[in-house]
């Protein structure tokens, strides 16, 4: 069930095989220059942050906090991807948005071809400090989806180039929690895990994969962070290619392609 998402791209041929590396991604869509240039992009899937307006009229647009406000409104964000192949992943900053945006994402159904995933930070990780939504809260309010949609379900986290990073990643206890939350699902869940807390992590995320063919990670580098790309080799030499994406820039993505080892 992992593989999912790259079934679409091979069939559409944008990638050849079932490696996730391959898959590329645009961050922030949250305006409407920045989907514009999304759509006429190379990427495979367009992520953008939700969260409810902070005024009237009180509905769902494409913002990351602290910013209250956007120039565009999820219904009209989704009316610019309905018209190509692309996958789009929703993230959400706000429990209020969440239902409201579910029943504005039901109703272009019909016209979405590319894959949907649904992104919140549903439990505190490593250095977090900003509050997560709460888990059960928000998958009730995500309620039933299509067969094919990826919960994209993370942990809260910090890094910081004066804290000695690598000694905390992310703990038994943090991935048996994320287990408890998803182990009775249904759906493809992957979770997305930034990639300068990874070093100490391996064998946690090892096993969290293993708890079912239904789960993949999802390795995302923060503005500020800093970390030894080699240290991302780990996880694509000793795991399913089919199950470890790599939320990168164009510019990681490369250094990580052409390190001794990658293939």
């Amino acid at each position: 069930m992992s593989e999912q998402t790259l079934d679409y791209f091979i069939s559409k041929r944008q990638i050849q095989e079932r490696d996730a590396a391959n898959i590329v991604w645009y961050h922030a869509a949250n305006s409407k220059s920045k989907i514009a240039e999304a759509l006429t992009s190379s990427a495979h899937m367009i992520e953008a942050d939700i969260l409810q307006r902070g005024h009237e009229p009180k509905e769902p647009i494409m913002a990351h906090p602290p910013e209250t406000d956007s120039d565009i409104t999820l219904r009209e964000w989704l009316k610019e991807v309905v018209i190509s192949d692309k996958g789009i992943k929703l993230d959400f900053k706000s429990l209020q948005a969440v239902a409201p945006s579910m029943a504005l994402l039901e109703e272009v159904r019909g016209q979405l071809s590319g894959p949907v995933w649904i992104n919140a930070d549903i439990l505190p990780g490593p250095g977090g400090k900003a509050t997560p939504l709460e888990a059960r809260a928000f998958l009730e309010a995500v309620g039933p989806l299509h067969p094919g949609d990826v919960l994209s379900l993370g942990w809260t986290t910090g890094w910081s180039p004066d804290a000695d990073n690598r000694v905390s990643g992310y703990s038994w206890e943090m991935v048996r929690e994320m287990e408890e939350v998803c182990g009775a699902l249904k759906q493809p869940v992957t979770f997305p895990v930034r990639a300068a807390l990874l070093p100490q992590s391996f064998p946690q995320l090892q096993w969290l994969l293993q708890q079912s063919e239904r789960y993949s990670l999802t390795v995302w580098i923060g503005q500020s962070d800093r970390l030894v790309m080699e240290d991302l080799l780990v996880y694509r030499q000793k795991m399913d290619k089919s199950r470890v994406y790599y939320d990168l820039l164009e510019s990681q993505s490369n250094t990580f392609r052409n390190l001794p080892g990658y293939s």
